[in-house]
């Protein structure tokens, strides 16, 4: 168990290695930070040289190695728009998006795991058949789309929830704000959730129904339905707990996932959380923040798929002789 887990611990610093790699690449694309800086009235002159201040223009190469050694000691860097360190910036957003992902998560879990399992054992119903339509369309709706048309069904025409912002958050404890205390702000938060949980809501939908239908099918249901046990028990306790191991696993992937989505989501509501904040770090061409950006989302990507990598080595151990091979 050791060597597995040094095996993905090492994995888990080759793919950082890797996005802090590919995330100064596309630093060198997107712009001239120096121009939103000082603006357009100063001189070209003036211009190179804050670029030679700030080590913009030393090679590619001695920039990366300079930003990994800073990262290593947990500087990301300062943002160039807001002149305070970038990770200082990421963590003030990052209660926005966190929450928003939170609450899209729950959603997940208290639709598609009662769906699921209806649709599992009762395939070919009405309803089980309405629930797998509607499945295939919010996997091929974009999450721009449904959030548009949810904001112009229950706010501008019926005029139920807030379109835009996050209200009033309270501060829950130091660098914490929420819209979970009151339902007035809870209400900002709605559409939102909604919208970003319809690009994983379906995946979950097919994934239980699925898993629950293989269950349904093993000798051990079988046996237990022999044994004269209540439905509701078989389908519960013998099938559903059984189809838990691979849902787990899906869903601690598509968490990091999510919170990337969160760009398309937060952009549409004008929510401020680290995808506002991203899209707002592009158009300024404040590099030091999108790469701070992309290192942070990619560390929380790698340490939830690591962690996921680690429980399911403990449950199945299968996992750890497979990857001796």
């Amino acid at each position: 168990m050791f060597a597995f887990i040094v095996r993905r611990v090492a994995q888990a610093l080759l793919v950082m290695f890797i996005i802090s790699f590919i995330g100064f690449a596309i630093k060198q694309s997107v712009g001239d930070p120096t121009r939103e800086m000082v603006g357009v009235s100063v001189s070209v002159k003036e211009r190179e040289a804050l670029r030679e201040k700030l080590g913009l223009n030393d090679p590619y190469l001695v920039q990366w190695a300079r930003f990994t050694k800073n990262a290593v000691q947990g500087d990301l860097g300062t943002s160039y728009f807001y002149r305070k360190p970038a990770l200082d910036v990421i963590l003030a957003k990052a209660p926005a998006t966190l929450e928003l992902v939170f609450v899209a998560q729950c959603i997940i879990v208290l639709v598609s795991v009662p769906v699921g399992v209806y649709s599992a054992c009762r395939p070919r119903s009405v309803l089980s058949r309405l629930f797998m339509g509607i499945s295939i369309v919010g996997v091929s709706v974009p999450v721009f789309l449904t959030a548009i048309f949810m904001i112009y069904i229950f706010s501008v025409h019926l005029g139920w929830l807030p379109s835009f912002g996050r209200g009033n958050p309270v501060e829950i404890f130091p660098g914490w704000t929420s819209v979970l205390t009151t339902w007035s702000n809870f209400k900002h938060i709605i559409l939102p959730s909604i919208a970003l949980s319809s690009i994983m809501l379906p995946l979950f939908i097919r994934l239980i129904r699925a898993e629950m239908k293989e269950a349904l099918e093993t000798e051990y249901v079988k046996f237990a339905r022999a044994k004269g046990l209540p439905e509701w028990r078989v389908v519960m306790v013998h099938a559903f707990k059984n189809t838990l191991l691979p849902v787990i696993t899906v869903g601690g992937v598509q968490l990091g996932i999510m919170i990337a989505f969160t760009i398309l989501t937060e952009t549409v509501f004008q929510w401020q959380g680290m995808g506002f904040m991203f899209v707002e770090a592009v158009e300024r061409a404040d590099t030091a923040l999108l790469v701070a950006y992309l290192i942070f989302v990619g560390a929380i990507f790698v340490a939830v798929n690591t962690v996921v990598d680690l429980i399911y080595g403990f449950v199945n151990p299968m996992v750890r002789i497979a990857g001796r091979k």
